[in-house]
């Protein structure tokens, strides 16, 4: 059932029924934003206590490869019914996956742990999305995602420096088992809140699941398989390949008709989610490991330098959230991916001159714009471009886009580092990739529709 009438939009997304939707909601994007800094900022220190500098990468794509079947089966769930029961779920693995890593004394058992995390981070998303759609008018929508953006800010500012210190004065395994269990009491708050509302779709999908379930795990094992390539030596590359195939072929049933040719619409609103997050978080693990490898930063300070790009992604989104139809798609995305774009240089430009490290998180505070210009915006499309039928399909097929291509990027550039370990090039290739993935969305962006005729969709 879709909310109440447009109108209602007039008391704010922070007032009446909405209030404690909205703060439930905002709580668990808070702990999932804190948890995915802590994890970046303080992955090398876990990395070398478990002996899994092989395996890290792996440790990030492999999340996000099995993010893929719990985005699929939630949004399923989802379009046959409610949402509280998967979200449920979803929250119920999100806690075991962050239990079995701060428990984990291997690095396979570590990525074991994130592998089901990842399972319940998808789920959780997709189950957000489809909340908003079903509580908030679709005039809302941009404010919504604006205050999921915001709910980064103050992560940003203490969660990385707090992940350093966690893991410089008790253990890093503190980063995994905190998280546990704040998120335990924020659900428990949320799920209260929730009961009672008009969350099940009057008219509930009748699609099979199984198939799409099963291109879901297909996708989550080439997924996989791109991320563990580095580890069969002379047939890597083969394997990289390999793995390609069967993420496009396996993809293609879970994203709307059109996805990979960016077609007009919807279809170019999922495809360029996936490019620019490929670019953004393909390399956004490296500039802690940068920081901590190139200057002797320490975890605690090498993770200020996600600070600037997470305050700017929240500011931009703030603009969106206001000023987006004003702005116009094109402009959004023109803006947006050459303040990417200019962060990436600046990375790859630092690595490669040895410039100040100042130059590193100043300019990567760029890409935290761009994003927080394009990434909300995109939310916002696919909802309005939904209906009650498909808006469990179409928010998962977002976020299927938006992890696959995380997880390709970070296993193809994970695969270029390992491959120039000892040189000068790592780094700067890696960044380069990212360039190239930055540029490429501009072919979707372009073609993303109008939203004031998507807005009136919804």
């Amino acid at each position: 059932m879709t909310a109440e009438p447009e109108s209602a939009s007039a008391t704010g997304i922070w007032q009446g029924r909405f209030l404690w939707v909205t703060v439930g909601a905002v709580a668990l994007i808070f702990l999932a934003a804190m948890q995915s800094l802590a994890v970046t900022t303080v992955m090398p220190v876990v990395s070398a206590d478990l002996d899994g500098e092989r395996l890290y990468a792996v440790a990030f794509a492999g999340t996000l490869a099995t993010s893929v079947i719990g985005m699929v089966a939630v949004g399923a769930w989802c379009d046959r019914g409610g949402v509280l029961a998967p979200l449920s779920t979803a929250v119920a693995l999100f806690v075991l996956g962050l239990l079995i890593a701060g428990f984990a004394f291997t690095m396979p058992a570590l990525v074991a742990g994130r592998l089901v995390q990842g399972l319940g981070t998808g789920g959780q998303t997709v189950a957000l999305y489809v909340v908003v759609a079903r509580v908030y008018p679709g005039a809302m929508h941009g404010r919504v995602f604006a205050a999921f953006s915001a709910a980064w800010v103050v992560p940003s500012l203490i969660g990385p420096f707090l992940a350093g210190a966690v893991t410089e004065f008790l253990h890093w395994r503190w980063v995994f088992l905190g998280v546990a269990a704040l998120t335990v009491v924020a659900f428990a708050m949320v799920v209260a809140r929730l009961h009672g509302l008009p969350l099940d779709t009057d008219e509930p999908s009748t699609a099979r699941i199984a198939p799409r379930l099963a291109c879901a795990v297909a996708v989550a094992v080439g997924a996989l398989g791109l991320s563990l390539a580095g580890e069969l030596g002379a047939w890597a590359w083969a394997a990289v390949a390999a793995s390609v195939v069967v993420i496009g072929l396996a993809s293609r049933p879970l994203l709307p008709r059109g996805t990979l040719v960016a077609a007009r619409g919807l279809p170019s609103v999922v495809l360029m989610r996936g490019l620019i997050a490929g670019a953004l978080f393909g390399a956004e693990i490296y500039v802690p490991y940068l920081l901590i490898d190139g200057y002797g930063f320490s975890p605690t300070w090498a993770g200020l330098g996600l600070t600037a790009a997470a305050l700017a992604w929240a500011v931009a989104a703030d603009v969106q959230g206001r000023f987006g139809d004003r702005l116009g798609n094109a402009r959004i995305t023109l803006t947006g991916t050459a303040l990417l774009v200019t962060a990436l240089l600046v990375a790859a430009a630092t690595a490669l001159f040895g410039l100040h490290p100042a130059v590193l998180i100043a300019g990567w505070g760029l890409a935290g714009g761009g994003m927080g210009l394009m990434y909300p915006r995109l939310t916002v499309l696919t909802l309005a471009y939904s209906t009650p039928q498909n808006q469990g399909f179409n928010s998962s097929a977002l976020s299927i886009s938006d992890a696959v291509g995380s997880a390709s990027s970070i296993a193809v550039m994970g695969l270029v580092f390992t491959a120039l370990v000892g040189t000068d090039a790592g780094f700067p290739a890696v960044f380069g990739i990212a360039v190239v993935l930055a540029l490429g969305a501009l072919i979707p962006g372009l073609r993303l529709g109008h939203a004031h005729e998507a807005a009136r969709r919804g």
